[in-house]
C-alpha cells in the first residue's frame, strides 16, 4: 500500500495509541490510505476548501483530505483517545487541522467555522450509529442554502440506497423525500467490509449530496409530518394513511393533484411538498 504522506502507517498509529474501535461509538477504522484518498477525491477539488470531518478516529481520512490539498480540515471527534493521534497529524500539517473534542450531534457548526473563509464541504466516514441523524440535521439547516457546498459521506449501503431513492423505488421513504427535496444525491462507490478494522457485517457506500440552491418552498416540519404519516402506513392508500393529519384526506389528496388510491412510495417529492404546503394547522 503506497503512503500518501510521511506519517507512520495507520496500523502503527492505532497500536501505539491503543485505539481499539469501540462498538458503542459506531467506530470502524479505514486503514487503506489509498481508499481514504479516493473518498477525499470524491469530494472534488479541495484546493482552497475547508473540509468538515466528523469522527476522524486515528485520522486516515484526515490525512487523505490534507494530502489531497484541503486548505483546512475542521475535525470533530467525540473519542478523546484519538486526540493524540490527530495532534500528530496537526503537527505534520501546521495551521491546516483544527480538532474539536465534541459531539457532532450537538455541535454549533457556524460557531465552529467562524472566521473560516472560502467554500466549506463535509467529507466524512460517519460513525454508523449517528450517520442518519447527522444527515437529517444538515438537510434541515436553516436558512437555506446551507453553510456547506456539498456533502460526501459514508453510510451503510442500505441507508445510502434510502437516501438516493425516488418514487417507485423499493427503498423510497421519509429519508428519500427529505434528501430529494433539498439535494441531488448519488452513490459514488461501495466499500467492502474487509476495508475496515474491525470489519462490519454490511457493505458501505459513499454518497455525494449537493444542495439544491432553490428547493421547492416548504416548511420542513410539515414535509416531515406528511411523509411520516404516509410511510408509517406505506401499504395503505393515501386516503387512509393521511387521515390522522386531516379527516378529509381523500379530498385533500385530490386537491393536490394526486390520486387518493396512491400509496406513499408512488408519490414524488413534489407531491409531498404540495401536500405539506396545504396541510394547515
Amino acid at each position: 500500500m503506497a503512503q500518501i504522506d510521511d506519517l507512520p502507517p495507520l496500523r502503527d498509529v492505532i497500536a501505539r495509541h491503543q485505539l481499539m474501535a469501540k462498538k458503542s461509538l459506531g467506530q470502524n477504522f479505514l486503514l487503506d490510505l489509498n481508499l481514504t484518498a479516493r473518498i477525499a477525491r470524491a469530494g472534488g477539488d479541495l484546493a482552497g476548501v475547508t473540509v468538515v470531518e466528523v469522527g476522524p478516529g486515528p485520522g486516515g481520512l484526515t490525512r487523505a483530505l490534507l494530502a489531497c490539498g484541503a486548505e483546512r480540515v475542521v475535525a470533530v471527534e467525540r473519542d478523546e483517545r484519538c486526540l493524540p493521534a490527530l495532534a500528530e497529524i496537526a503537527a505534520r500539517y501546521p495551521g491546516r487541522l483544527d480538532v474539536h473534542a465534541a459531539d457532532a450531534l450537538t455541535a454549533d457548526w457556524p460557531a465552529l467555522l467562524a472566521g473560516v473563509g472560502g467554500p466549506v464541504r463535509i467529507v466524512a466516514n460517519l460513525p454508523y450509529n449517528v450517520a442518519t441523524p447527522l444527515l437529517v440535521g444538515w438537510l434541515e439547516t436553516e436558512p437555506w442554502p446551507p453553510w456547506f457546498e456539498s456533502m460526501t459521506l459514508m453510510f451503510q449501503k442500505e441507508v445510502a440506497e434510502r437516501i438516493v431513492a425516488g418514487a417507485g423505488d423499493d427503498a423510497y421513504g421519509r429519508l428519500g423525500v427529505l434528501a430529494g427535496w433539498r439535494s441531488e444525491a448519488q452513490i459514488v462507490f461501495d466499500v467492502p467490509p474487509s476495508a475496515f478494522v474491525p470489519p462490519p457485517k454490511v457493505t458501505s457506500s459513499i454518497v455525494h449530496l449537493r444542495p439544491r440552491p432553490l428547493p421547492l418552498a416548504c416548511r420542513t416540519a410539515d414535509l416531515e409530518r406528511t411523509a411520516q404519516a404516509a410511510f408509517g402506513q406505506r401499504r395503505k392508500m393515501l386516503r387512509q394513511s393521511l387521515k390522522g393529519l386531516r379527516p378529509d384526506a381523500a379530498a385533500w389528496v385530490e386537491a393536490c393533484g394526486l390520486r387518493p388510491e396512491m400509496r406513499a412510495e408512488e408519490v414524488p417529492v413534489e407531491g409531498f411538498v404540495r401536500l405539506a404546503n396545504s396541510l394547515g394547522g
